[in-house]
């Protein structure tokens, strides 16, 4: 182990904070956490054409949101150019690189002669060993060259994985790979080993889509004669049908899941039960992964998203989660809420203390912040209540009739507690024969519009003496 651990996470600023770029956030802010080291944050912004900055907003803020915090200030590839530029000129002052002005004709004529001989396309390596002459005179023609690293040919290049194990590829089958391009850029593949060196990265833990890029890095890292990073390559995350992760499986931004109502803690909890786990331990707090939480234990195969599971996780979140603590989530995260635009314009002080004293009942029937919106819309909704067919339905069969025979009971109570409508309800239950069911049931649906809410008497209690009383002369008859 160094004397500290560095991890990086680096995405493209491209598109959204997707779901699996931000699980691999995740890993490296708890390994760093894990063993007192630090996370940097590096934006590769090299594509310029599809890098945007409304893309790097959205990476930061999903991050921010997720609560996965870096050390220092992000880190622009882009803004590193002249640094890789100086690097590359160091290897081909040292010979561990050339020159190679093979036009684009010969170059698909390569790629050609590969598909016609059924193998992998590579360069040929053609300009690795040509005279001075001929590098000279292609310079004369004002040919542009582009860089290549004069890649190890014999032997192999090993990746002794933290996850996938050791990993042997025989240099054979590694091509002296682009360093410099024609214009003067550098390419991905060599920024992302200057920049980590740079950096002082000592694990480089990422998606195992990137373990063939890994030997290639290996090699420009040997060229360097520079120490090679840890390397752990997690599997990618796979649909619940064991299909590659599509939007239909979840694919989608951070953002996404924020405006769904899934509360961060349970999903960083989730992020972290996709391929790793800690014996049959399910619920973790944030202090509990970073305590425990280490390379070996990240499984080999690809895991499965389920959103059914995501979504119980986030139910035992809001369950747990303090009253007052849930509603300040619940307001902070309204702006960004599907679903949510009545309570946007609503939420005030009497509204608060409504939705705090309801609290305890909603969250019980909630999976998301979005569910506890829709459970607490009989708390902002206007009267007269929009009753859904099935309330209805009660209150048509009957209940109306209770109800208007219950409101001389309940009009003389003053102190309009839970208790004290109970008391009343119960009593003109038994008065008049009927189930209590057969008089909540409509209390439910003329006071909520629906058959689904808190108890019912708490119910009462939120609402008020005046509401409740108003609602219920709404329907009675």
């Amino acid at each position: 182990m160094p004397d500290q651990v560095v991890t990086r996470f680096a995405p493209s600023p491209t598109g959204f904070l997707h779901i699996g770029g931000a699980r691999t956030a995740l890993f490296n802010w708890l390994y760093a956490r894990r063993f007192g080291g630090k996370m940097l944050l590096r934006i590769e912004d090299t594509d310029r054409e599809r890098s945007t900055d409304a893309a790097i907003a959205a990476i930061i803020d999903g991050l921010q949101w997720l609560g996965i915090e870096w050390d220092g200030e992000p880190i622009y590839q882009y803004a590193r150019a002249d640094r890789h530029r100086e690097a590359v000129l160091q290897l081909l002052t040292d010979g561990k690189a050339y020159k190679c002005f093979a036009s684009q004709q010969e170059l698909e004529q390569m790629r050609e002669q590969a598909r016609a001989e059924k193998r992998f396309p590579r360069y040929d390596g053609r300009w690795r060993d040509r005279s001075a002459e001929d590098i000279a005179a292609a310079e004369a023609s004002g040919a542009k060259p582009v860089i290549r690293l004069k890649a190890v040919q014999e032997g192999d290049t090993v990746i002794d994985d933290k996850v996938q194990g050791r990993v042997v590829i025989p240099n054979k089958d590694l091509d002296d790979l682009v360093l410099l391009r024609s214009d003067g850029n550098p390419t991905y593949m060599l920024a992302v080993v200057v920049d980590d060196h740079d950096m002082g990265v000592t694990h480089v833990i990422r998606g195992d889509d990137h373990l063939t890029n890994a030997a290639r890095q290996i090699q420009i890292y040997n060229a360097f004669g520079w120490h090679v990073p840890v390397m752990a390559h997690i599997p990618l995350i796979h649909g619940a049908d064991g299909a590659k992760l599509s939007k239909r499986h979840g694919a989608l931004g951070v953002d996404a899941y924020r405006a769904m109502g899934f509360l961060p803690a349970a999903l960083r909890n989730y992020l972290v039960r996709l391929g790793w786990s800690h014996g049959d331990k399910e619920i973790f707090s944030t202090e509990e992964m970073a305590g425990v939480f280490d390379l070996p234990q990240i499984g080999r195969s690809p895991s499965r998203f389920d959103f059914a599971k995501l979504e119980n996780l986030d139910g035992h979140y809001i369950r747990a989660t303090p009253d007052a603590e849930l509603l300040a989530m619940l307001e902070a995260t309204l702006p960004f809420l599907e679903g949510a635009e009545a309570l946007k314009g609503k939420l005030d002080d009497d509204l608060r203390q409504k939705l705090l004293a309801a609290m305890g009942g909603l969250k019980e029937r909630a999976k998301t912040l979005k569910d506890l919106v829709e459970g607490a819309r009989f708390l902002y909704a206007a009267r007269p209540l929009d009753i859904e067919a099935k309330a209805r339905e009660i209150l048509d069969n009957g209940g109306s009739a209770h109800l208007k025979a219950l409101l001389p009971a309940l009009e003389p109570v003053q102190d309009w507690t839970a208790a004290a409508t109970e008391a009343v309800v119960r009593q003109y239950a038994e008065a008049s024969g009927a189930k209590l069911g057969q008089i909540a049931q409509p209390l439910r649906a003329a006071l909520t519009g629906r058959l689904a809410s808190p108890g019912i008497f708490d119910v009462l209690a939120v609402l008020g003496r005046e509401e409740s009383l108003a609602r219920l002369r709404d329907v009675a008859k």
